[in-house]
């Protein structure tokens, strides 16, 4: 994958944030925290931005014209997708910001800790308090949210989600799109299939299908779901 871009490296530049909801209030202090500022928000669901005076675009094309019509100084945006939950949803955000010139940033908050050797691809999200740990790797538009922590030699297709609290031990496979829930554990050289769903507190203790939604402990199958 081509190298993504650090936040930290762009004090400064202005930011699209698509979602105006609970993860947006907390990416924004962590936009601040590396110099960015939001120059508008994209959101269908609320009509008050997060922050004052920013503007609030519910449809796509009506930020797409805003966005064509800034004078060229200021016309270099960065994007940022604060949707914690839908994998998929983050991942079409990222095709629509880039299909347009706009570049979706790594996130790592400075009480993360993330290992010089793990690679993370373009909008990872690491939240206050996670762990990426050496040899890691998380694909794109990945979310380790909250004290959650993902062990050495992990892999996370994108737009995986690890909610807070949750621990992957060492060599977990993940697939794209699917959703660890809030300190559930996964023992280690386990794979989480495509689509899955490991339910909150879930202790995972052998490989989950795609499309799967597991719970309890040890974690068994409540549901298959259409991926």
């Amino acid at each position: 994958m081509d190298k993504p871009l650090d936040a930290a490296a762009l004090a400064g530049r202005g930011v699209v944030v698509w979602g105006c909801a609970g993860h947006a209030a907390v990416l924004l202090d962590l936009l601040s925290h590396h110099g960015l500022y939001v120059r508008a928000f994209l959101d269908q669901q609320v009509t008050e931005p997060l922050v004052p005076g920013v503007p609030l675009f519910a449809q796509e094309q009506a930020w797409l014209g805003w966005y064509q019509s800034l004078p060229p100084g200021e016309s270099v945006l960065y994007g940022v997708a604060a949707i914690g939950r839908q994998g998929g949803h983050r991942q079409r955000v990222q095709q629509f910001f880039e299909s347009h010139g706009v570049a979706m940033p790594v996130l790592i908050h400075p009480h993360a800790s993330v290992s010089p050797q793990a690679r993370l691809g373009r909008g990872v999200q690491v939240l206050a308090g996670a762990v990426v740990a050496a040899k890691a790797h998380l694909g794109d538009m990945c979310i380790v949210n909250h004290r959650a922590n993902v062990d050495h030699e992990c892999v996370l297709e994108a737009g995986v989600t690890v909610a807070p609290g949750a621990t992957l031990c060492g060599s977990v496979r993940v697939g794209e799109d699917a959703f660890i829930g809030a300190g559930a554990t996964v023992l280690p050289r386990l794979s989480i299939g495509a689509g899955a769903m490991v339910g909150a507190g879930a202790v995972v203790t052998r490989d989950v299908a795609p499309g799967a939604v597991v719970c309890g402990n040890p974690a068994r199958p409540v549901k298959e779901t259409h991926h």
